[in-house]
């Protein structure tokens, strides 16, 4: 009996012992819930840019010569006609000299053979009348006539052999003004590479500096062919020309990651694919009236694509499984998953186009772990409220 009653006893404090160890059902979890609204949207297709001056020029020597003075310095601007370089001009000036006296000389020829051409004249005249009167024979006239074309003739030659030496002055002089070497446009002074002492003329393949007109710049970027035809079956026009014209002003994005504050415009677009790359080229015109932007510089050009009244929900609320976007709905305190058609991820927003409407109850964020079919605790928030808590990671 004593045995029956302390095998009752413990097991009658095991059990109390269990009853007490056993945990508590714990109820529905909270969850942050958001109703799906619909929002005016601006979203971006980027594409990476390369930055160009209006005008690029290289500036060369036209002749062969010492840099004996550079007159201006890297980043300058120049206006056109100014003077950059000067090359030496010793052994030029000594041709102009030459030629100079060269000129002089062929004057002087030609005055001599006026001078010849004046005499034979003079003596054709005398014997004309003699001739007519038969007192001399008509050979000696016709020996005066060749005289004086042959004197004509020498005076041809001598200006000929002045015009070629004019010439050979003028080229001399004119190398005399190369020697100097002037800005061939308004802009702005690129590297200068080489610098006084150094030899430089026109078959050089490093040009001695390249000016720059950044008064407005140009933007290139390229599309393949894909994102080419879909801009062409959006835009708005028969043609490419048409479709240029229609086209919205679009932004640059620099490389510290601001926003150029003035916009820009398509201008043209290159008219094959680059069989090497598989793309298309873009040229967006920039005006630069501060001169911030500089020839080689590098950004972004934006494009905007405008979303009107379409349906949002945080992209904290998304999730995907094999290629399938999915949200939590919440109904009847259940939360339940759904697929969704996602157009669109943008300040920290998906766009919606089918799946969810208008009013929808969405589990909104700590959606990791959440199976369908859970039952939820809502706890309601606003959809801005959350997005603008979310901070970018880098």
């Amino acid at each position: 009996m004593t045995n029956k009653l302390l095998l009752f006893s413990v097991a009658a404090f095991s059990l109390a012992a269990c009853k007490k160890e056993a945990p508590k059902e714990a109820g529905p979890k909270t969850y942050p819930v958001i109703s799906v609204e619909d929002k005016n949207l601006v979203g971006y297709d980027i594409f990476p840019a390369s930055i160009q001056g209006r005008v690029n020029n290289d500036v060369r020597a036209k002749i062969q010569g010492y840099i004996t003075q550079l007159l201006v310095d890297e980043g300058q601007y120049v206006t056109k006609g100014q003077p950059l370089f000067r090359l030496e001009t010793n052994s030029l000036n000594e041709s102009a000299a030459a030629a100079k006296a060269g000129v002089g000389a062929a004057q002087a020829n030609v005055v001599a053979a006026q001078a010849s051409v004046n005499a034979a004249q003079v003596e054709v005249n005398k014997l004309k009348p003699l001739v007519e009167k038969n007192i001399i024979s008509n050979i000696q006239l016709q020996t005066a006539q060749a005289n004086l074309a042959r004197a004509q003739a020498q005076v041809q030659q001598a200006i000929a052999a002045k015009q070629q030496a004019n010439a050979t002055y003028l080229g001399v002089n004119a190398n005399i003004d190369y020697s100097i070497i002037r800005a061939p446009i308004s802009g702005v002074i690129g590297k200068l590479p080489l610098k006084v002492g150094s030899l430089v003329g026109p078959t050089d393949q490093v040009p001695l500096t390249t000016i720059s007109d950044t008064s407005e710049i140009f933007a290139y970027f390229s599309m393949n062919e894909k994102e080419y035809f879909n801009f062409l079956e959006k835009s708005v026009g028969a043609t490419v020309q048409e479709k240029i014209k229609n086209l919205p002003m679009v932004e640059l994005q620099l490389a510290n990651g601001s926003i150029y504050k003035e916009k820009g415009r398509i201008e043209a677009i290159t008219g094959s694919i680059d069989a090497t790359t598989g793309t298309i080229q873009f040229r967006v015109g920039f005006s630069n009236p501060q001169k911030l932007l500089s020839n080689g510089n590098s950004g972004s050009v934006r494009f905007p694509k405008n979303y009107d009244n379409v349906l949002v929900v945080p992209e904290s609320a998304t999730y995907e499984q094999q290629g399938i976007v999915y949200v939590y709905k919440v109904d009847k305190d259940t939360a339940k998953n759904v697929v969704v058609d996602v157009v669109d991820r943008l300040d920290n927003l998906a766009i919606i186009k089918t799946g969810v409407k208008k009013g929808d109850k969405i589990v909104a964020a700590g959606i990791a772990g959440l199976k369908s079919g859970t039952p939820v605790k809502s706890k309601t928030i606003k959809l801005d409220s959350l997005v603008q808590t979310i901070k970018p990671k880098f």
